[in-house]
């Protein structure tokens, strides 16, 4: 459609089917224009030069008759024939100027005298057409009954004069029907262009509406729609696959443009979580590592400045650097791992996994810590829980909860109890590990899984842990996307996680 705008300045569209329509009504107009002028100024000269053929035709027809002895006899009738088909009125004059023949006796009296036909030719209401010296043709006007004719006078080879009339007023009449009948003609036609351009309109803006429809939801970026062709190759059928080429080649440009979009924002993502780790990995170390190297330096300053002389203390300063040295070793090689697991560093290998087993063998390598602490453990290890997991990162959470139960087991009753149990739960096993003890204040139930917590701050160094443990049960089961947690339950602590089972 063509935008225009109308005098407030608004935009406006003058429809497909209106154009189809003024360019089919003004041709039609123009036409019939054209076929009324040519009527009024070309038929009425066309006429008279056809009529005038016409006379000389006759005027050498019946010369031939005359000159043919054996037609002699049907001159009548020839002459008569001539008359009706060509609407003629004829007169034959002897040479004494006596009626020969004629087809109308009111042109013998308008014809009665050489004198009166000289007369009738007279310039001033006739106009000579062509002359020869056989014939003289011309167009008179007779001023009594205001009709037109042209005349033709001539010779004919035997001496008779002829005389021809042909009236020419019904051409004009013919042209003012002819005009009449072409503006009606013009009235009929512009209803019917009206309608074939409601029709022919339709057809070939039901192609462009769906382009256009195309090309909206191109810009709104979706490139589902597509132009089906319905009918012969045309020009739209060519837009119409140029369209789908150009959405095509725009839905590959933007989906490229969006995957390397994305890939950008993950590399930013990425550098950010780097910076991010390495920061928190820089903080965490110089914190928990200020303790550690201070009993260092502090002891190897000793054994260098010889403070004690013995042999005995000498090999426990170098033992307490050593130890510190492994603690220290330990914790790095905790935070490194346990920023892994919260930047998404880390791949699990999941494999088809027995979580009793591994509770029981988890619980036999504890077997030492569990008998010096004097604690029952209650755990039925003929079960089989079958679960998704990865081994390896399954066994840290396990043993973070037991080392916990271990370190954290006090009497109720007159002894101490860990209890590890495992219930399916939807489709999933809930593992749970209880310890009878004192119970956590619920302002630190959350707290526990922060790194470098400890909820009893006076505990010492060698019970105390590196307080990373729980955070890295919480960064494993983050991964998994399963649940976990602790709560306080009659005589004890309770610790909780959950897998999804095979």
């Amino acid at each position: 459609m063509e935008q225009k705008k109308d005098e407030k300045g608004n935009k406006k569209f003058v429809s497909i089917k209106m154009k189809f329509f003024l360019a089919i009504g003004s041709a039609i107009l123009l036409i019939i224009i054209f076929l009324i002028i040519a009527n009024n100024f070309a038929l009425e000269k066309y006429y008279l030069y056809s009529k005038e053929k016409t006379l000389k035709s006759v005027y050498s027809s019946i010369n031939g008759y005359y000159n043919n002895s054996k037609k002699t006899e049907n001159i009548e009738n020839q002459l008569e024939k001539i008359s009706i088909n060509n609407n003629f009125d004829i007169l034959i004059k002897d040479n004494n100027g006596f009626n020969v023949y004629t087809t109308n006796n009111n042109f013998i009296t308008a014809m009665n005298s050489i004198s009166d036909i000289m007369s009738a030719f007279s310039t001033n209401t006739s106009k000579e057409i062509e002359s020869n010296d056989r014939f003289l043709i011309r167009k008179q006007i007779d001023q009594k009954n205001g009709m037109s004719y042209l005349l033709l006078s001539g010779t004919l080879d035997n001496g008779y004069l002829l005389y021809i009339r042909m009236p020419i007023n019904p051409m004009r009449d013919s042209v003012k029907i002819s005009n009449h009948f072409l503006w009606m003609l013009a009235g009929i036609s512009i209803i019917i262009a009206a309608i074939l351009a409601l029709v022919i309109a339709k057809k070939f803006t039901k192609p462009i509406l769906e382009l256009n429809d195309i090309a909206k939801k191109m810009s709104n970026l979706d490139f589902s729609q597509k132009y089906i062709q319905k009918g012969q190759d045309d020009e739209i059928t060519t837009l119409g696959n140029s369209i789908n080429v150009m959405s095509d080649k725009l839905e590959r440009t933007i989906n490229q443009l969006r995957n390397t979009n994305i890939e950008l924002e993950k590399d930013i993502e990425e550098k950010s979580k780097l910076d991010e780790m390495r920061t928190s990995f820089i903080s965490d170390v110089s914190h928990e590592l200020k303790t550690p190297i201070a009993l260092i330096q502090g002891y190897s300053e000793g054994l260098i400045e010889n403070v004690n002389t013995d042999e005995e203390n000498r090999k426990y300063y170098a033992e307490v650097i050593q130890d510190e040295s492994n603690k220290m070793d330990r914790l790095v090689k905790q935070l490194l791992e346990l920023m892994k697991l919260e930047y998404g560093k880390r791949e699990f290998n999941n494999v088809r996994l027995n979580i009793v087993e591994l509770e029981k063998e988890t619980i036999r390598k504890s077997k030492m810590m569990i008998e010096e602490k004097n604690i029952e453990i209650q755990f039925n290890e003929n079960e089989k829980f079958y679960v998704l997991a990865d081994d390896f990162y399954i066994d840290q959470v396990f043993t973070n909860y037991l080392t916990n139960a271990i370190k954290n087991a006090k009497q109720v009753d007159g002894k101490k109890v860990i209890k590890i149990t495992n219930e399916k739960h939807n489709d999933k096993v809930r593992i749970t590990v209880f310890n009878t003890g004192e119970h956590i204040k619920e302002e630190n139930l959350n707290r526990i899984w922060n790194r470098f917590y400890k909820a009893d701050e006076s505990r010492n160094r060698q019970d105390g842990g590196s307080g990373i443990g729980l955070s890295i049960v919480k960064a494993i089961m983050n991964n998994y996307k399963n649940d976990y947690g602790v709560k306080n339950v009659e005589d004890g602590v309770e610790f909780y996680f959950e897998l999804d089972m095979q």
